[in-house]
C-alpha cells in the first residue's frame, strides 16, 4: 500500500511540472526567466506563463525561448508580445492611457468602500443618538407625570 501511494504521489508531481529550458548564456538564461515570469497566461489570467500548464503557456514560453536564442533584446520580445496579444499579456503593464483604469480603479474602489462604511457608521450612531434621546425623553415626561401626582396629592391634602 506505502509503495502505490509512494508511485501516484511521484507521478502526480511529474505531470505538474512545467518545462524549464536552458540557454546557453547565463545573461540570456536570466533575460528568459525574468520575460517569462513578467508574461501573462493568456488562459490562465492568474498566473505567468512561468506557472502556467496551459499549451499557449507552453508556445509562449518556446516563442521567447526562440526569439532569445535569435539574439533578440527584452524590450524586442515585449514589444512583439503586446502587439500580438495587447497590454494584457504584461502581467504588470505600464501605466499608460489605455491601462490607466487598471491602475486607479482598485484606489477608487478601496476609497468607495471607506466612504461607504463611514457613513453607515455614521447614520448608525446618529439613529442610536436619536432612539437614546427619545428614551430620555421618555423619561422625563414620566418623571414630570409624578412630579404632577406628588404635587397635586400634596395640594389635596
Amino acid at each position: 500500500m506505502k509503495r502505490l501511494l509512494i508511485i501516484l504521489f511521484l507521478l502526480s508531481v511529474n505531470s505538474y511540472a512545467v518545462d524549464t529550458r536552458q540557454l546557453s548564456d547565463p545573461k540570456q538564461q536570466e533575460s528568459y526567466e525574468i520575460l517569462t515570469k513578467e508574461l501573462r497566461c493568456l488562459v490562465c489570467q492568474n498566473q505567468t506563463i512561468a506557472d502556467s500548464n496551459a499549451e499557449l503557456a507552453a508556445d509562449l514560453r518556446r516563442q521567447v525561448y526562440e526569439m532569445l536564442e535569435q539574439g533578440k533584446s527584452r524590450e524586442e520580445i515585449v514589444q512583439f508580445m503586446t502587439d500580438r496579444y495587447g497590454d494584457f499579456v504584461l502581467y504588470k503593464p505600464a501605466f499608460a492611457g489605455k491601462t490607466t483604469l487598471l491602475w486607479i480603479a482598485p484606489v477608487i474602489f478601496l476609497l468607495m468602500g471607506l466612504i461607504t462604511v463611514f457613513f453607515f457608521i455614521r447614520r448608525k450612531n446618529a439613529s442610536a443618538n436619536s432612539k437614546a434621546q427619545a428614551g430620555s425623553l421618555q423619561i422625563d415626561q414620566d418623571k414630570q407625570k409624578k412630579i404632577r401626582n406628588l404635587l397635586e396629592k400634596g395640594d389635596a391634602s
